[in-house]
């Protein structure tokens, strides 16, 4: 008798690791939590990354993770760290990526920024960058049958304008099968740092996984319902997932996955669309493809359009699906300064510059301190040919931000249009030494030094900006600078 239970005990020893469901292995679970706060190109620095990644890396840890967290991580010091994931993926791990900080698109996809990033061209964010899809694809050739990327990081950052493109927030991902990607803002789409010590995503996100019997889909969709419903549908989270495993934040949970496939009915109007591919399951997702706050300096437009104002009815711009979104929101809360600088950003890039004046106006009407919407304003202003305001509000930009690079660039455009060469070769020296790189200022200085009869040298800055960006030329023109 003694000798049957002995071997029935050792029995189910023995069968205990196959009756434990795979993705629930607390033993297999790793994670890297990166809070990036310190950005010195940004006027001050982020209140609520590293704050959040602490308490996410202390709930994960108390979920069976093992946790590396990083906090304003260099570029060599988020490579380490994601070096160090890399090698403790093991067959069957379940890996998680949270990050908090600056996340910028290009190329329709998403990079993370160390706060060292030296951001002054496209090709820049590429370089400096750490792109997602390239650590998740990396990650599963390594075996995780798991991959979950939450990120915090669709927000307005301090290299807009640099770029010729416009883009914002975060790309769609093509993830790996048994990938869970949520972000905190709808693609394209940026949200206000807050200011306070917990972001609404983190908050609600930290709600939703400390509530036993739901999957990691359900968790997420609850996470996203909570934060539209508290911030009044302003923000709305993306999620795509193509989930094959069974997973949850909190070890041993393997409740049923449909209520994961149904989100709770919030108020949001696009919640009727079903774009899902038949291998991922792809939450409703209202499609807000914000502005992109890059660019205000749109290449394409000719002089002769740019005083244009195509208003509402102009049918290309008000069947816009962005301009009407943002429309439609303002609709709800004309007081909303983020949306209204986003729109105007939108107009400008359409060469409605009299409207983009006009949401830049009462942007500033209710954020005067918005130094990124006086220097939007001074460069439609300048397209358009309004130059003594234009001078005002890069004065101001610069008076609020005395080494403002954007704004020196800005101001060198007005003088020379104004045929101020001297003064526009002053900001345009004051431009370059910030960034040597930047291609507007080069050439700007070079037409204003042929202008003051230093030709010779005029021609060495033209030819080394069209060497950079060749068409820096059709840009000029575009802006009637010739």
């Amino acid at each position: 008798m003694n000798i049957r239970l002995a071997l029935l005990i050792a029995a189910v020893v023995l069968l205990a690791p196959v009756l434990t469901p795979r993705a629930e292995a607390a033993d297999n679970r790793i994670a890297l939590v990166i809070g990036n706060s310190k950005y010195p190109d940004a006027e001050t620095p982020l209140k609520e990354p590293v704050n959040d990644a602490r308490e996410i890396a202390d709930e994960l840890k108390k979920n069976g993770f093992d946790v590396d967290i990083g906090e304003n991580l260099s570029i060599d010091g988020m490579r380490r760290a994601i070096d160090r994931l890399y090698a403790r993926i093991k067959p069957g791990t379940t890996a998680l990526l949270f990050y908090s900080g600056i996340g910028i698109q290009s190329n329709r996809q998403s990079y993370m920024v160390p706060v060292d990033a030296q951001i002054w061209t496209e090709p820049d964010v590429r370089r400096d960058g750490f792109g997602l899809e390239t650590l998740l694809s990396e990650i599963n050739s390594r075996g995780a049958s798991v991959k979950v990327a939450l990120m915090d990081a669709s927000r307005r950052n301090p290299f807009e304008r640099r770029f010729r493109s416009f883009s914002a927030g975060l790309a769609p991902v093509v993830a790996p099968s048994g990938t869970l990607v949520m972000y905190s803002a709808a693609l394209s789409s940026v949200v206000a740092d807050g200011g306070s010590q917990q972001s609404l995503f983190v908050g609600e996100l930290l709600k939703a996984m400390r509530t036993p019997g739901l999957t990691g889909e359900e968790t997420l969709n609850r996470t996203r319902t909570a934060v539209i419903r508290a911030s009044k549908s302003e923000q709305v989270p993306w999620i795509s997932s193509s989930l094959a495993d069974d997973f949850s934040f909190i070890p041993g949970q393997t409740p049923s996955k449909q209520a994961a496939l149904t989100p709770p009915k919030v108020n949001d109007p696009e919640s009727k669309s079903s774009d899902t591919k038949p291998s991922e399951i792809k939450l409703p997702d209202p499609k807000i493809p914000e502005p992109k706050p890059f660019a205000l300096k749109p290449f394409d437009a000719k002089p002769s359009e740019s005083k244009q104002e195509p208003g509402k009815s102009d049918p290309a711009l008000a069947d816009d699906p962005i301009i009407r979104e943002l429309t439609d929101r303002l609709a709800s809360n004309p007081n909303n300064a983020n949306t209204l600088y986003r729109r105007g950003q939108v107009y400008a890039s359409k060469g409605a510059y009299a409207l983009a004046i006009k949401d830049f106006d009462e942007a500033l009407r209710i954020n005067p301190r918005d130094v990124e919407a006086y220097n939007n304003r001074c460069w439609a202003r300048t397209v358009v040919g309004d130059l003594q305001a234009a001078l005002r509000d890069c004065n101001e930009a610069l008076r609020l931000r005395p080494s403002f690079v954007d704004a020196l660039d800005s101001r060198g455009l007005v003088n020379l249009k104004s045929g101020m060469a001297k003064n526009a070769i002053a900001d345009f020296d004051a431009a370059l030494r910030i960034n040597p790189r930047l291609t507007s200022s080069l050439y700007g200085r070079g037409l204003a030094k042929q202008r003051v009869g230093s030709a010779a040298e005029g021609d060495i800055d033209i030819a080394n900006a069209k060497a950079m960006d060749p068409n820096i030329v059709n840009e000029f023109d575009s802006y009637g600078v010739r």
